[in-house]
This record gives C-alpha cells, sequence and structure tokens, in this order.
C-alpha cells in the first residue's frame, strides 16, 4: 500500500496562558455573555455631557457597589410543536399533550395557577411533490406552537419539570427567569453602602489632599442595574486540532471532522470595578444588581490671612 504523508500543523483554538491550569478550561471561552455586562458597567461611570468634571472648587465622589442576590422564584419556559394534516388534527395532538403534561406537573405538586399556557403560532406548512420532471410545491399540513410556562421556588426542581416534560414528549425548555420578589430592598440595601462608602472615601479625601469638603452635596448620577443569569452565560469548545496541508493527492481525500462537545457556564460580573460586593460568593446563578452612585462637593477655600 502506498504511503503518503502529509505536513501537519497543530493549531489551538486559542493561545493557552500560562495561569490555564487555573483557569480550566474557560480558557477557550469568548466571553461574551459577561463581556456586554462588563462593558455595560463601564460605560455608567464615562460622564455624560451635563456632567462636568471637577474644578478648583469642586469635587466628585463615586461609589460602585454590587450585591448577589438568589432567586426567590423561577419560571420555567417550554415550547410545545405539534403537526397534522389538517388544523384539527394537530390541535387534537396539543390538546392531548398538554393534558399529560399538566398531569405529570400535577404528581409534582405544581398548583394549576403556576401553570400557563400562551398560543404561539399557527402555520401552514409546504412540500414537494413530483409530476414527471417537476417538483411541485403542494400545502402537506399544519403546524401549532404554544409554549408552557411554570412557576416554582425551588432551583433544584427544574430537573424533575424536565423529565416530566420528557414523559409528555416535550424536549424544548427555552429558557428559565429568575425572579427577585423584593427590589426595593436590594435597591435601598445598595443605596445605603454606597452612602457609607462615599463617608469613607471623603474623610481618606480630606486626609489626603488636605481640604475640607462641604455640605450640601449633589447627586450628580444614580444608577441602578440589574443582570440576569439569562444573559450572562458563556461558552467554549475545549479542542485542539490538527489542520492538513500537503500535495495535489490531498484532494483523493475526504476529512471527516469529529464532533466537539461545547460547554456553557454561568460567568457573572467580577468584583473588578466596584469598592463593595455584597453576598460576593456565590455557587449558583444569582440575579446580579449594581448601583453606580457619584456626588457633587463643594471644597471650601481658605481664605487668605
Amino acid at each position: 500500500m502506498k504511503k503518503v504523508f502529509f505536513s501537519l500543523l497543530i493549531l489551538c483554538s486559542f493561545p493557552v496562558p500560562a495561569w490555564a491550569q487555573v483557569s480550566g478550561n474557560i480558557g477557550y471561552g469568548d466571553g461574551r455573555g459577561s463581556s456586554r455586562a462588563e462593558q455595560f458597567e463601564r460605560a455608567k461611570r464615562v460622564p455624560l455631557p451635563a456632567e462636568f468634571p471637577p474644578t478648583a472648587t469642586t469635587s466628585f465622589v463615586e461609589s460602585n457597589v454590587m450585591m448577589n442576590v438568589r432567586a426567590d422564584e423561577y419560571v420555567a419556559v417550554f415550547g410545545v410543536s405539534q403537526s397534522g394534516t389538517t388544523l384539527a388534527e394537530a390541535s387534537e395532538k396539543m390538546d392531548n399533550t398538554l393534558k399529560t403534561f399538566r398531569s405529570e406537573l400535577k404528581t409534582l405538586g405544581v398548583a394549576a395557577e403556576d401553570v400557563s399556557v400562551d398560543f404561539i403560532a399557527q402555520t401552514k406548512t409546504y412540500g414537494f411533490e413530483l409530476k414527471g420532471d417537476i417538483l411541485e410545491e403542494k400545502l402537506v399540513g399544519f403546524d401549532l406552537k404554544k409554549n408552557v410556562s411554570i412557576r416554582y421556588k425551588a432551583s433544584d426542581q427544574i430537573e424533575k419539570l424536565t423529565l416530566s416534560a420528557a414523559k409528555s414528549q416535550i424536549y424544548d425548555l427555552i429558557k428559565v427567569d429568575y425572579v427577585v420578589l423584593d427590589i426595593a430592598r436590594v435597591q435601598d440595601q445598595l443605596m445605603d453602602e454606597a452612602t457609607s462608602i462615599t463617608k469613607k472615601k471623603i474623610a481618606r479625601y480630606e486626609k489626603l489632599l488636605g481640604i475640607k469638603l462641604q455640605p450640601p452635596a449633589q447627586i450628580y448620577a444614580e444608577k441602578f442595574s440589574t443582570h440576569y443569569p439569562t444573559r450572562m452565560y458563556d461558552s467554549y469548545t475545549a479542542s485542539e486540532s490538527e489542520a492538513i496541508s500537503g500535495g495535489p493527492e490531498r484532494q483523493k481525500y475526504t476529512i471527516r471532522s469529529a464532533r466537539k462537545s461545547r460547554t456553557f457556564f454561568y460567568n457573572g460580573l467580577s468584583a473588578d470595578g466596584f469598592d463593595v460586593v455584597i453576598n460576593p460568593v456565590i455557587t449558583e446563578p444569582v440575579v446580579q444588581f449594581t448601583l453606580y452612585l457619584k456626588v457633587k462637593y463643594e471644597v471650601e477655600q481658605v481664605k487668605p490671612k
């Protein structure tokens, strides 16, 4: 058998930094989910045209606070789709599927008022019919789509919900919404922490610069933000492949690439850029609330003797 030699070039998906052993396979990630939130947080701190820079007689004191909050409740949304040659057939299949799913949910203790069905779409489907040497498009059936939203409180209940959905031939988990019931309380706590930071910074600046900041203060910026887990997931494919290059005999071969698994993970905001993070250690996806507070003070002017 004739041997064919190709020159092989080892290619890495991304350069592996020296700290890869510590970071894990996240080094292969694109960081799209968390980077959007980080860019948004940095943009909040950029002065607007109306926010004048400090002068010889004024000074600004800024504080950035983040709070990680576990959700009080969750809403899982499943997608249900049924097809039929007639609309009545598709509708009957949909009713049977939803009836089975509701029965499964009832065995899990999910109350009827915690389940809602949303009508999404009713569309025609077309196929081709061969007539001689002509492929003619014709109506072949109908598609019916609905969403089922389920409210629950225990985070680990999602596994039981997906198993119940699978028993009902439902395999499309669209999303999970995270709900924090008392947002006002969270904002009050962020403001209290930002106020404390502002007072500490004032004392620090006065000691460092030998100045005195006088009341009354003016709030120039008060920007609350909320980052939900559904937008904070990143992904990566931790793999390295070989690229084949060579002579004309290479054209004789068909390259069949291996399937490479893609990993998705929650990648929330880090403490970078924040003065204080409340509840900094997180072991599960959380809702991240942030506050950027900017206060203007007048600097006490020393009168000439």
